[in-house]
């Protein structure tokens, strides 16, 4: 019995493990050892449902962003998703800064990726192509928020690494991070 329950426990950190990798960070496979492929959310060829969005503003430009908050969230991200209108994207938050390695798996539409520092400032911008499982790390171990927009966007809009990017409530700490 105490080995059936270790058994279940390391089976549960398993999948714990895939279920936080994200998609910010690749594997050889998703798929938790035993599951089938059908298992796994970022194997199934459908997106997930539209998230949440907010309004952010990038200098006078305003987006439209669905907002992925839970490791679920974080790991399905823009997959499968066919197209993104030039005003959308989709914004991640995480709970502490570090550095952020984001990849291209399952994804369809090119992309840049901007890594945000806990204030909103835009620390880097990304090009990343469709279907590539090459990671692409942040510089910096600040990262507490990552930004996704249509690939060219920032370099279209004039929006550079210094900008902050804020909502209507403030800033993204502000209006992200408030702690209970």
């Amino acid at each position: 019995m105490k080995r059936n329950f270790l058994r279940l426990l390391a089976g549960a950190a398993l999948g714990l493990v895939v279920l936080l990798a994200a998609c910010q960070k690749p594997a050889a496979s998703s798929t938790a050892p035993g599951a089938s492929p059908s298992d796994d959310p970022t194997e199934t060829g459908r997106p997930q449902p539209k998230l949440p969005t907010i309004k952010l503003w990038l200098g006078a430009h305003e987006v439209v962003a669905e907002i992925a908050r839970t490791p679920l969230e974080h790991q399905v991200g823009m997959m499968w998703r066919t197209n993104l209108a030039e005003m959308e994207g989709m914004i991640f938050i995480f709970d502490e800064p570090d550095r952020r390695s984001f990849w291209m798996r399952n994804t369809l539409v090119p992309l840049d990726i901007a890594y945000l520092a806990p204030d909103g400032a835009l620390l880097e911008v990304h090009a990343a192509q469709p279907r590539n499982e090459t990671p692409l790390p942040s510089d910096s171990d600040r990262v507490q928020f990552v930004l996704e927009l249509r690939q060219g966007w920032c370099q279209r809009n004039n929006v550079k690494p210094g900008m902050v990017i804020r909502t209507e409530k403030g800033t993204l700490a502000e209006t992200f991070l408030r702690r209970r």
